[in-house]
């Protein structure tokens, strides 16, 4: 099975998810490519019979470069690869996550992002297998939200436990 392990991280917190499914992933003895998003970046998706995405959420939505990379995918895959009904694609997989502060509305405010990502692999014909929602801690100028925010103080997140939570779902995915 290829399996790819795509993000977006720019505090770090998505960076320790994705690297927590890497590792686990290894563990378990399973190959990974795992690749952060940037600019210009491109990859087959369709080659992949199971993609982790993730990213943190900025207003609403994953980051910049990881939206410029999904519209490059949908116009990329457009012509031949999208259908009408989106048919499923036998042994195809995917897993969406994020990691958010939900300073003002909690996991409502992650809710888009997570959808968003997912839309190219339903129109590709992936199974969206899960939807993972991981709390992260602000940092810089918005830093103070991580105490006072709706999801009380969050500060450190994602944690020990955080992580732990996310090897046992990716061994749960793959039933080890």
């Amino acid at each position: 099975m290829k399996i790819l392990n795509l993000y977006f991280s720019a505090t770090g917190n998505t960076e320790k998810i994705a690297k927590c499914i890497e590792n686990t992933l290894c563990e378990i003895g399973h190959e990974v490519e795992t690749v952060k998003v940037t600019k210009d970046m491109d990859a087959e998706i369709l080659e992949y019979d199971l993609v982790f995405i993730g990213s943190g959420v900025y207003t609403w939505m994953p980051g910049k470069p990881l939206i410029e990379f999904i519209e490059k995918q949908r116009e990329k895959y457009r012509s031949d690869e999208i259908k009408p009904a989106s048919p499923r694609r036998a042994g195809k997989r995917a897993i969406i996550y994020c990691t958010f502060g939900g300073g003002h509305t909690g996991t409502s405010e992650a809710v888009p992002a997570v959808k968003y990502m997912g839309q190219l692999f339903d129109h590709l014909g992936y199974d969206i297998l899960a939807e993972w929602f991981i709390v992260g801690e602000f940092h810089g100028r918005l830093a103070y939200l991580s105490e006072c925010g709706r999801l009380g103080n969050i500060k450190g997140r994602p944690n020990e436990s955080d992580l732990l939570e996310i090897a046992e779902k990716v061994r749960g995915i793959l039933r080890v």
